[in-house]
């Protein structure tokens, strides 16, 4: 076959975020496991051959024009979550958002095939998009291969010196949204005393619009994080640090109000950290039973885990036991191979 991929967001701020991180990974996963195909790695713009069998845009984002209104190719896409279509209160598009909105609902709805991370997620493309549930398919994620459990070693030192890390604490890995409620974990973790470190580019942004709605959990971490020396926002870290930054933490903690899979979950399950999550959107998918789970929208509830597990090592150990064997369930040879079958369905 001769597919052609999207690969621009690997130009943007996306290069650091979920979507680059599926599309670096599907990209070496189709290049090393399935090498007899042509693949064509273009950008927004460029001119593809005319023999191309099939295009896939490897993202989607409802309030921004990625996708071609007119196709010319067969045409396959990803879509990760409708979280800001789901929960329009918390990410309100205004009359200019709604506009384009329609616009991408209409061309999705147009293309020959979607992808998507979870179950989850399926159901609100066919909710709130109006696919044919024929035309949708789940094709789960997996975490990066250097997601590994390590050998005892000089890294640990090294690790703690260079970020200052205390010697225990809860970690959370991700972005700052609505969604990932960050506010109620701090807050969790305050009621308790326990450290609290966080992982995320957008954590130590300071040029951002702090009057659009879609950071008002961002100026509230800002709030609650001033002058704790409990809370630590380490910002974006290395692939090699971020390993052994999950390899050294007693627990992870990714309480979200909805998602659209949970990847960090995955990455801290194969670095044998256990792990404290919500049963909100797809996260009952990818933690299976190796979680332990909290209410996502009670504090006392997020605090009460985190202080049930943080302090138990039998519980410990028995989730990094669930939790080793949980990620087995997931692979990026897995995830290129259902891709491709996807890409043969279209072009028969």
């Amino acid at each position: 076959m001769k597919i052609a991929i999207d690969v621009s967001p690997l130009g943007t701020g996306h290069k650091v975020r979920g979507v680059g991180f599926y599309l670096e990974h599907l990209k070496s996963a189709l290049v090393k496991y399935f090498p007899d195909n042509n693949y064509v790695f273009f950008q927004r713009g460029d001119k593809l051959p005319k023999d191309v069998q099939v295009i896939h845009f490897p993202y989607f984002e409802p309030f921004f024009l990625a996708l071609p209104i007119y196709k010319r190719f067969k045409t396959v896409v990803t879509v990760h979550d409708l979280t800001p279509i789901a929960f329009p209160q918390a990410f309100p598009r205004g009359i200019k958002g709604e506009i384009k909105w329609q616009m991408q609902r209409f061309a999705l709805k147009r293309a020959d095939a979607i992808l998507t991370d979870s179950e989850s997620s399926k159901k609100d493309i066919q909710k709130y998009v109006g696919a044919r549930e024929s035309k949708i398919h789940v094709v789960y994620l997996a975490a990066g291969e250097d997601f590994r459990r390590l050998e005892t070693g000089s890294w640990k030192l090294e690790i703690k010196k260079r970020y200052g890390l205390p010697e225990k604490f809860v970690l959370y890995v991700g972005d700052v949204t609505w969604n990932k409620n960050l506010p109620r974990l701090i807050d969790a973790v305050k009621s308790i005393n326990i450290s609290l470190v966080m992982v995320g580019k957008s954590l130590v942004s300071e040029n951002y619009d702090k009057d659009n709605p879609w950071n008002a959990d961002l100026n509230r971490i800002n709030e609650l994080a001033k002058g704790d020396d409990k809370i630590m926002r380490l910002g974006f870290v290395s692939a090699e640090d971020l390993v052994q930054i999950y390899n050294l933490a007693t627990v992870f903690v990714m309480p979200s109000l909805y998602e659209g899979f949970g990847l960090p979950i995955l990455e801290a399950m194969a670095c044998d950290c256990p792990v404290i999550t919500s049963k909100e959107g797809s996260l009952p998918e990818v933690a299976g039973d190796a979680v332990f789970y909290i209410d996502a929208y009670d504090v006392d509830s997020i605090a009460e885990g985190i202080k049930k597990v943080f302090e138990d090592n039998k519980l410990r150990g028995e989730l990094q036991d669930k939790g080793l064997k949980n990620v087995q369930r997931f692979s990026w040879k897995d995830t290129a191979s259902k891709t491709l079958a996807v890409y043969k369905g279209i072009i028969k």
